[in-house]
């Protein structure tokens, strides 16, 4: 009797490890790469040799989506790195007007971010995540909550373990930036076999330099191309889900709205172009959005009517309108929104009120640019592919409890 006593304590507890272990395996999350392909619009990829790409689209999702307004990357990158609007996560531009300043400032401090961010939501669940960005500002935003970060600029990066691999990060006005981003990845994926998230930001300097259909810009992608074959190849288990923040156009014509609107005997507070960061070589600060703050709120017909005049205009949204329309916090915008059709931006001039843009000068910011390819690639617990209307749905569904 006690024999058969001990056996079956013995069955019990392997049973019990079993299940335990079972629990814990099925409990651990996918793990999945995030690529967030920086200006790579539809009509890029189109247009260009992505052979690896064209596999993710026919053996999983592929959809092209909305992204959101204004279509600059702190709006659209911060929205898919929380899986909120901005309506939620608060991040309206690259800029914003600080009301208690009363000054234009960068979007550069985590604590504008309002929602947790997907690192955060990692985090939380026990995950460890890495970022990757050709950009500053996203791991001085985003990169709080994850377990390893790097950038060309970060402090260090030239004596890091990338650098002695890869070589000193290039430039940030090129393309092979994007590709010592991909190297540093696929390098740290390599020797870190507990990573579950990582997420990787291309450059879109590449995309402001050169059209879609031009052999540069193919060069470009075919290279990104095969380090996204290399990511499968390396982590064959993972999810890849991919996206961009903004298309880019050729622009040719551009407005100072406050020179504008001064010299109409209009004037305003100040006008802000959300595009506008530090990247100035590549869009000189203009785009195709601008946030108007008035002196007075008795100002804002005549003010609206004198911006409707200009050409190029397309819109003039007011403060509620503009939140509604495309999910923003009011309390981040101005109390009109301008858009421009598919050629004007809005931005600083240095001593004039309009200006006719070079033939190569290439922007987003607008409507026009707001369309953007979405890939979800071997993600076992990914909803269907109706439910990836926007890019910043990319991954909202991820982490959650």
């Amino acid at each position: 009797m006690k024999k058969i006593f001990l056996a079956s304590l013995c069955t019990a507890i392997v049973l019990l490890c079993f299940h335990s272990a079972s629990a814990q395996t099925a409990a651990k999350p996918q793990r999945t790469i995030i690529i967030m392909m920086d200006g790579f619009g539809n009509d890029y990829y189109r247009n260009s040799d992505m052979p690896n790409l064209n596999q993710l689209e026919k053996a999983g999702i592929y959809n092209v989506v909305t992204s959101l307004m204004p279509a600059v990357t702190n709006v659209n990158n911060i929205a898919i790195a929380t899986g909120d609007q901005p309506s939620k996560n608060g991040i309206t531009g690259n800029v914003f007007f600080n009301p208690k300043t009363q000054k234009e400032e960068y979007i550069e401090d985590p604590a504008l971010i309002l929602t947790p961010t997907i690192f955060q939501r990692a985090k939380n669940m026990g995950v460890k995540s890495a970022l990757f960005s050709c950009k500053k500002k996203t791991i001085d935003l985003m990169g709080g909550f994850a377990d390893i970060s790097l950038c060309p600029e970060c402090d260090g990066a030239g004596s890091s373990i990338w650098a002695k691999e890869f070589g000193t990060p290039p430039d940030v006005y090129s393309k092979e930036i994007s590709y010592w981003i991909f190297k540093s990845a696929i390098y740290t994926i390599k020797n870190n076999s507990d990573l579950g998230l990582i997420f990787i930001h291309t450059t879109d300097y590449p995309m402001h330099m050169w059209p879609p259909e031009s052999a540069d810009a193919k060069d470009f992608l075919h290279h990104v191309d095969e380090y996204i074959g290399e990511l499968r190849k390396i982590a064959p288990d993972a999810a890849i889900l991919i996206t961009a923040d903004h298309g880019l156009n050729s622009k040719s014509l551009c407005w100072d709205l406050e020179k504008a609107l001064q010299a109409r005997n209009t004037p305003v507070k100040i006008v802000i172009s959300p595009e506008k960061d530090k990247y100035v070589k590549h869009h000189r600060g203009m785009g195709g959005a601008a946030y108007v703050y008035l002196n007075d709120n008795k100002d804002l017909e005549n003010v609206k009517k004198t911006i409707l005049s200009l050409k190029g205009v397309e819109a003039v949204l007011t403060r509620t309108q503009a939140a509604k329309r495309f999910g923003l916090m009011p309390e981040r915008i101005g109390d009109l929104m301008v858009l421009a059709d598919k050629t004007t931006v809005f931005g600083y001039l240095e001593n004039t009120e309009s200006e006719q843009l070079d033939t190569h000068y290439r922007s987003h910011g607008s409507g026009y640019e707001a369309h953007v390819p979405l890939f979800v690639y071997n993600a076992k617990s990914a909803p269907n592919a109706a439910y990836f209307k926007y890019n910043y749905l990319l991954a909202a569904w991820l982490y959650r409890n």
